[in-house]
Formats: C-alpha cells, structure tokens, sequence
C-alpha cells in the first residue's frame, strides 16, 4: 500500500461521519432500526458538498435514469449510491478504497432494502475492479483530491465507460497554489493531494480521451455549504466532549477550518466536470 492510500484510509477511519454515528442517529430519532427507508438516510449519509441537490445535478447533466448503469469512485458510506439507486432507477455500484466504509455502506445498503440495485466494493480506483465498457455513468464527488494519480483514474472511468458513456464529477481545486505550510496542513488533515485547477482537470480528461462537455467554477456555491459544515463539525465534537466520548480527529478539525477560511478567500475551489467518450 502506498503512503498516499494508507494516509487516506487514515483519515477516513477517523472521518466524524461514520455508519454508526449515522444508525445512532437513526436510533435516536425513531427508537428503532426496524423498516427504515431510504429516505430516512437522506438527512445523514449525503456526505457531499450541497446534498442530494448537488447529486441531482450531476445526475441530471449525464442523464441518469431507470436502468441506468453508474459507477461512483470512492463511494465512502455509499449515500450517493443508493440515493441514485433509489431516486433514479439506477444501478449502482461503488468503489471505496477504505475496507470500514465499504462494510458501513453495504450494511446501511442492506438496511433500507437496496441490495438488488446497489452495493460498494473495497478497491481502488486507480485500478477499478470493473470490467471494460461495463458502465454508463461513472460518477464521483469531492473525492478524487485524495488519490495521489488522477491522470490514472479518469483513464479507469475512460476504460470502463461504454462509447457514448458520461463523466460528471466534482471535486476540490486550486485557484491559488497552497502554501507550503497549508498544503502540509491539508494533507496531515485531510489527506489531501497536490490539487487540480479548472484548467488541469479539463486538460486530463482530454488526455484520458474524453470531450469535456462542461467545467462549472462552484467555489462562489461550496463557501455557505461549507461553513455550514464546519459548523456541523464543531457541534459533533462539542457533544462528544459533553459526552465523554472522543472528539475526533485534531488535526481534521484544524485542517477542516482553514479549508472554509481558503475557500471564502477563493484561494481553493471546487469544479463540476462533465464528460463525454466518444470512440
């Protein structure tokens, strides 16, 4: 396993979301976990920039709908997955570097029923345990700025991609280069690699033989959605302080400030990238 890889799983074995804080919430808000539908999820398992509204997007710019047939790369507790299962018809099945998250989310799969439509495996997606021209859709969100080889991955959603297959991801850029001291900061926070710009990210996608169909500077709409987080974060920690319990992960939460502090000055960024392949 690479530093990267190992530095990744580090720090999402430690992430303040997790399948069991998302089923004691569950637990708490209903007194049991019996019947739960997927919907009831929704409020807890969109671990992505501006919730189901930002997977509708994506969903809607590469034509998702029954049947369909979607990859999501780097899956975490698979709340993309089985809300385009769900939402849209879809069949998904994702791909999730770190073993805890990939058992969480098959277990939260199991839990509302989605078996037949959804699943996340353990891989890597630089190396996507998919067959070639298997995929409609390969799908991905705020994610690919933890693998170290991005250039190798938008080449896996090249190969898997049936012709006339789509790409609609988003991801984290840098407007401005980072510091030295905050890119050691985001990477001892975050796991977080050498970002893309809006111009890179087009460039690779080419050079992994797509057309670029569309690039959306959405650094403007992540800085309230951020800040919110943040503001989630902090709450989390200061329960499990009230309650005894652990508080996370210090150097996240530190990382996880200055992250919003860069996006409202625009330094960092985020891009929605839409795609084409055409053979």
């Amino acid at each position: 396993m690479t530093d990267a890889n190992a530095q990744a799983i580090y720090f999402y074995d430690r992430h303040p979301m997790s399948g069991e804080i998302i089923k004691a919430k569950l637990q708490a808000a209903r007194g049991h976990l019996n019947h739960v539908t997927p919907e009831e999820l929704w409020p807890h398992d969109q671990d992505h920039y501006g919730g189901i509204a930002a997977t509708d997007a994506l969903a809607q710019a590469a034509s998702i709908g029954p049947g369909t047939v979607v990859a999501d790369f780097c899956a975490g507790l698979g709340g993309t997955v089985r809300y385009l299962a769900h939402r849209y018809g879809a069949d998904v099945t994702g791909i999730e570097l770190t073993s805890s998250r990939a058992a969480a989310a098959q277990e939260l799969i199991a839990l509302v029923g989605l078996g037949e439509s959804a699943r996340v495996r353990q891989g890597n997606v630089m190396e996507a345990p998919l067959g070639d021209g298997s995929i409609d859709v390969v799908v991905s969100q705020e994610a690919l700025c933890h693998v170290p080889d991005r250039r190798k991955t938008l080449a896996e959603a090249f190969r898997v991609l049936r012709s006339g297959g789509r790409l609609a991801m988003t991801d984290w850029i840098a407007n401005t280069p980072l510091s030295p001291k905050d890119a050691t900061l985001m990477w001892d926070g975050m796991a977080i690699q050498p970002l893309e710009t809006m111009s890179s990210y087009g460039d690779i996608a080419r050079e992994a033989g797509f057309r670029v169909q569309s690039a959306t500077d959405l650094t403007d709409e992540w800085g309230p959605i951020l800040q919110q987080r943040l503001a989630m974060y902090q709450r989390l920690r200061e329960e499990a302080r009230q309650a005894g319990t652990p508080m996370g992960h210090d150097a996240f939460h530190e990382s996880y400030i200055r992250f919003v502090e860069l996006i409202l000055r625009r330094d960092l960024g985020g891009i929605r990238l839409i795609a084409l392949k055409q053979d």
